[in-house]
């Protein structure tokens, strides 16, 4: 009797003695059966694969998982950073009362600002002459300080100018497109012009470039324009009006709660809309794009439990005429199949963590990740021209991570008990037939 077998008999008979699940006996066995032998380097070779493809399975799950939420995340920081949460308008007349509004919606408990604004299409263009579309909004230099996203981010210069009411704050990008540096000058074009009698003409008027700011979203550095509220309202022809006042709320997903204080405060006819109405084509399909990837990648864990099926069952074949000694020696069929399910379970488990693990520091250290690859290609990868973010992010959630782990582990438990109940249910007599 081979060496081998004296052990199979020796932990059969240990599992005679202690028959309880998962003994110690049960665990050698199925550890033995784990360890790559000359052989069975084929069995072992299969076994590596599935660790492996679970492994990156995980790991691109929870990585590409990642990098969506944190796009989410970054996009509504950035873009409720400067855009109300709710946005009341009016339907009754002008809003020639917005002072007065906005002091008494900033009284509602949950709300954190009300800024009066006024906005209008312009043709920006610097001292090369070259030409940009752009928004240009006026809101008071008290309310323009409140505006963390801009006012916490100014690249050169100042908001004196701007308190002053002579000069104007523009994006990183526009001020690159159009050769501009803080104090130079830029000149606006609006199609609301001055009447004439030869009709309206365009009005051209130039203005101080005061402060110039970076809020790290793409669209925004490139088309937004800043201006004193007083000058947008001559500007565009609205003295004493503005078009909408902007609400900044304490909790962004709890707008609806606010929607009847912010009416009765209001004392008129108001529109009301918040963030979600303004960005729900936006949002939904960045929800859509998340729920099929994760269909998409869960495949790649599938396939790789797969392999653990394949592998297992090669193993139990291999392994007929030791488990038939097991089972004349008085293992019982349960233990059998124990045995082979902690076999493949432990693939599934150590490939599942060695993922996760693998994910964690892929995500951070994503942005490093991503300009080496950039550096080896010799291309740009993420452009913020096409991804509206100057960076990559990446936002781990506790939650979702567990969920993967949790299908992982699941799906590779799974696939063991075929085999372990194949392996269970073999004959000795008719695997020791041959021998």
């Amino acid at each position: 009797m081979s060496a081998a077998t004296v052990d199979q008999a020796e932990a059969a008979e240990a599992g005679s003695q202690k028959s309880r699940p998962f003994s110690a006996f049960e665990r050698m066995v199925a550890w033995r059966y784990l360890r790559s032998r000359r052989k069975e380097a084929f069995i072992s070779v299969i076994a590596g694969f599935s660790f492996i493809g679970i492994m990156l399975g995980v790991a691109t799950l929870i990585i590409v998982m990642a990098v969506m939420n944190g796009f989410r995340t970054e996009l509504i920081s950035r873009i409720l950073g400067i855009n109300g949460h709710m946005i009341v308008q009016p339907l009754d007349g002008p809003l020639d009362n917005y002072a007065d509004l906005a002091t008494r919606f900033s009284g509602i408990k949950g709300v954190t600002m009300a800024i009066p604004m006024i906005e209008g299409q312009t043709l920006a263009s610097g001292p090369g002459g070259a030409g940009t579309g752009a928004l240009v909004r006026g809101v008071r230099a008290d309310d323009f300080t409140k505006m963390k996203a801009v006012s916490d981010h100014i690249q050169s210069g100042g908001l004196v100018g701007f308190a002053a009411g002579t000069g104007v704050a523009i994006g990183s990008r526009m001020a690159s497109q159009l050769g501009i540096t803080a104090g130079g000058t830029i000149t606006l074009v609006a199609p609301e012009g001055d009447v004439t009698p030869m009709g309206i003409n365009p009005r051209v008027k130039s203005y101080t470039v005061s402060a110039i700011f970076e809020i790290g979203m793409s669209e925004y550095d490139a088309t937004i324009i800043f201006m004193p509220l007083e000058e947008a309202q001559l500007y565009f022809n609205a003295e004493g009006i503005v078009q909408s006042i902007e609400l900044f709320v304490e909790n962004p997903d709890m707008v609806d709660d606010l929607r009847q204080p912010v009416e009765d405060a209001a004392g008129r006819q108001v529109l009301i809309s918040d963030w979600r109405d303004r960005n729900k084509t936006f949002f939904s399909a960045l929800q859509v794009e998340r729920n099929v990837m994760f269909m998409i990648l869960t495949l790649i864990v599938l396939v790789a439990a797969l392999n653990i099926v394949s592998g297992l069952i090669m193993l139990v074949k291999d392994k007929g005429r030791d488990i038939a000694i097991l089972r004349t020696m008085g293992a019982p069929a349960g233990s059998i199949m124990r045995i082979f399910f902690m076999t493949g379970a432990a693939i599934g488990i150590v490939g599942t963590f060695a993922g996760v693990a693998l994910g964690v520091i892929v995500c951070l250290n994503i942005e490093s990740i991503r300009s080496f690859f950039s550096w080896i290609s010799g291309t740009t990868i993420f452009n913020p021209e096409l991804y509206f973010l100057s960076q990559l992010p990446a936002d781990m959630n506790p939650g979702e991570t567990a969920s993967v782990v949790a299908m992982a582990i699941g799906l590779s438990f799974l696939a063991t008990i075929f085999p372990a109940w194949r392996a269970s249910r073999l004959d000795p007599v008719q695997a020791l037939r041959y021998e």
